[in-house]
């Protein structure tokens, strides 16, 4: 897995790509989709892992960001799903956590992570401002407005997420976020069924400007993509000076929908 991806960033670099987002977990299977301590094993440090190292020399060796979503030991005992953030010269710039963990059929995942307390920390790359959220997190519209008065320009969305479950909502939430919150979105997914349980991977990974349209196509629902597209950032400054929401919000009012 960790080969196939520093192939898949090869394979984007020489088109182009300047930032580079990997799927959820992305070094092995979603292994969520069953509760056995056996996978507690696949934990690393973030940044003092091999993986981060790893991915700070095909950061620099092809100059390019990258996000790159593993499963992380803070202490023996203390387990997150995080996503390491690497600028395109190699340098380690921070993680995010994952804030809202799921525990229903499948993704049976407060067996293995602790609820992020990171916050949403936007990072300042080469490409500009990043956010990223995990899979799960995209259901609550909270951390896509954090991102957004943050100053992101770009946040992904790295998830396993299969058919039957969320496929109806793969399509509507992002873009209603990015619309939203007057960015882009890039929006990534797994695919396939995998050993360790029938989920159903759909794919359809996809970039979302901030008017809420796909950027290109979606990618394949059945077979592993890279995908690469152009976002026009230009687009960012128009979106919001005809869709001034920022201005027009009212977090004064706003005061009671953080009260437990």
């Amino acid at each position: 897995m960790i080969a196939g991806a520093v192939d898949a960033i090869a394979k984007a670099a020489s088109q182009g790509a300047q930032v580079v987002c990997l799927q959820e977990l992305f070094y092995g299977p979603y292994f969520c989709q069953v509760q056995d301590t056996e996978y507690y094993s696949y934990t690393e440090g973030i940044p003092d892992g091999p993986t981060t190292r790893l991915m700070q020399e095909v950061a620099e060796r092809h100059g390019v960001v990258l996000v790159v979503p593993m499963y992380e030991q803070e202490q023996p005992g203390v387990l997150y799903n995080t996503a390491a953030v690497i600028d395109a010269d190699g340098t380690y710039l921070g993680k995010y956590r994952k804030n809202h963990i799921p525990q229903v059929k499948g993704f049976w995942e407060k067996f293995y992570f602790r609820p992020g307390n990171m916050g949403y920390p936007v990072f300042d790359t080469a490409v500009g401002r990043i956010g990223v959220y995990i899979c799960y997190d995209r259901h609550f519209p909270e951390g896509w407005r954090a991102f957004g008065l943050a100053g992101a320009k770009i946040v992904f969305n790295p998830s396993a997420t299969s058919r039957g479950l969320s496929q109806y909502l793969w399509r509507l939430e992002q873009p209603a976020a990015a619309v939203a919150n007057e960015y882009y979105v890039g929006a990534i997914n797994r695919v396939g069924v995998e050993p360790l349980g029938d989920n159903d991977f759909y794919g359809q990974t996809y970039f979302v400007d901030p008017r809420g349209e796909l950027v290109g196509d979606a990618a394949s629902d059945t077979e592993d993509e890279v995908v690469v597209r152009d976002l026009d950032m230009d687009k960012l400054a128009e979106v919001r000076e005809l869709w001034a929401f920022y201005r027009d919000r009212r977090p004064d009012s706003y005061t009671t929908l953080v009260n437990p």
